[in-house]
């Protein structure tokens, strides 16, 4: 496993929209393994494909309350309530901002074995889904945040 290079703000790649999982091959499960070193030595929450150069729909996320999970082809299904936080971003290192989210957030993806699976998140976890998938959409939280914050 190896840690990847995440790419900052500024890099055209990371607004670029990113094609979705055909096949789910060695390959993708090895970047699934990379994406989480690398997401771990960043002390991230979550880490999209796109964020380390790859044009992909996969998302790996892990909160302590929740754990590690692994989105490929990540959707989402159904979102309510709302709620106004702090957010910042691997790939926007030192700045953080105020974004308005859905408190409760749920997701269809695959797994790394290509089953399909729904999870529902609150609160972090709602956010992590909601930041991630923007991502691979070619958006940054600064894009949607209320305010950015001083450092």
């Amino acid at each position: 496993m190896a840690k990847l290079k995440i790419l900052k703000i500024g890099d055209e790649t990371l607004r670029r929209v990113s094609r979705p999982v055909d096949a789910i091959t060695p390959r993708i499960q090895r970047l699934l393994d990379d994406m989480i070193d690398t997401m771990r030595a960043a002390d991230g929450v979550g880490l999209a494909a796109p964020q380390v150069g790859v044009l992909r729909r996969i998302v790996v996320i892990e909160t302590p309350d929740e754990g590690l999970i692994e989105l490929i082809n990540p959707k989402i299904i159904a979102y309510s309530g709302e709620q106004e936080s702090e957010e910042g971003c691997l790939s926007v290192p030192g700045r953080y901002g105020i974004t308005k989210r859905p408190m409760n957030v749920t997701v269809r993806a695959l797994d790394r074995n290509g089953k399909t699976f729904d999870i529902t998140g609150s609160g972090l976890l709602a956010k992590a889904f909601c930041h991630e998938i923007d991502h691979l959409d070619g958006k940054l939280y600064v894009d949607v945040a209320l305010r950015m914050l001083d450092n």
